[in-house]
């Protein structure tokens, strides 16, 4: 299966790390852009200069980890779309270029469910996706947030919990399965 990650899965941190280490288990290939990828490192910028060097490292992490995962489109794939945001287009265009199975984004709204079907795409949150996976490989997905909160543990220096971690990455029903 294929997902195309939106932005704000890819931001924050913890999120994209459980995500992306999932996908090293072969369940999912992940999908981006450059434009999700520059829409990150803009975001970014909100936490000063630290920040968005912090972005453009993992940015470039993400380029050697997973150099298949960016796609391209010619911009007529653009001008035939349609969502109610019209900032959003080019995520659904990079699924359709990408062939993705889906979207996996917090944003419900932004993607209605009906128009990416017309495209053959599906919408994912990635709460709900993770907590799908959990119940088919928890010892994975368990091994995935072990890492995950360690590594978390580890850049912060706080002593940081289970459920607390994975709550405060908006991913509370993963929380409640994995702890």
């Amino acid at each position: 299966m294929r997902a195309l990650l939106d932005t704000c899965v890819i931001y924050p941190t913890v999120m994209r790390e459980i995500l992306l280490g999932v996908a090293k288990h072969g369940v999912f290939t992940p999908l981006w852009s450059a434009r999700i990828i520059e829409e990150w490192r803009r975001a970014a910028q909100k936490l000063g200069p630290e920040g968005v060097i912090q972005a453009e490292a993992e940015a470039a992490l993400l380029q050697r980890d997973w150099p298949l995962a960016e796609v391209t489109w010619p911009p007529s794939l653009e001008a035939r779309l349609w969502l109610p945001d019209p900032s959003d287009i080019h995520v659904l265009a990079a699924a359709i270029a990408g062939s993705a199975d889906m979207i996996l984004t917090v944003n419900k709204r932004d993607f209605p469910r009906h128009i990416l079907a017309e495209e053959g795409i599906g919408r994912a949150d990635p709460d709900g996706y993770l907590r799908q996976v959990f119940e088919a490989h928890p010892d994975m997905v368990t091994q995935v947030c072990q890492a995950v909160l360690q590594e978390a543990r580890r850049l912060s220096g706080e002593p940081w919990e289970m459920r607390a971690l994975l709550k405060k990455a908006r991913l509370p029903r993963l929380a409640k399965a994995v702890a």
